[in-house]
């Protein structure tokens, strides 16, 4: 079963930074492209990013472009999402999600995931 734990949430400030951690386990990490996804209260999932299976591809939503950096680190089995510039609107649970193919949105084998609260 495949097993992805989210790590790095918090309070934070407008225009502060966090970096969340993903740890990935019982799967081959290396094979899969990784997303991470959130969901603010009251709403559905938003994908927020995707990134290739060996790093040389990503891609972000609008929403994340120029702010979020997705990464991953294959020897640990880790995907990384850091957030620059944080805003309220950002408030929302992150998950990381495991996809079948670079371009799915079948975010259903996804971790717990990790709250980010963004508030003065």
């Amino acid at each position: 079963e495949v097993q992805l734990v989210e790590s790095g949430g918090g309070l934070v400030h407008p225009g502060g930074s966090l970096r969340l951690s993903c740890a990935a386990s019982e799967f081959t990490f290396s094979n899969y492209p990784m997303s991470w996804v959130r969901q603010a209260p009251g709403k559905g999932l938003e994908w927020v990013s995707t990134i290739g299976p060996q790093g040389d591809l990503t891609k972000y939503a609008d929403s994340a472009k120029g702010r979020f950096t997705v990464s991953r680190d294959n020897a640990k089995n880790t995907l990384y999402l850091q957030m620059d510039g944080l805003k309220p609107e950002d408030t929302a649970v992150y998950y990381c999600a495991k996809l079948d193919y670079y371009y799915s949105d079948d975010y259903t084998e996804r971790g717990q995931g990790t709250q980010v609260s963004v508030s003065s």
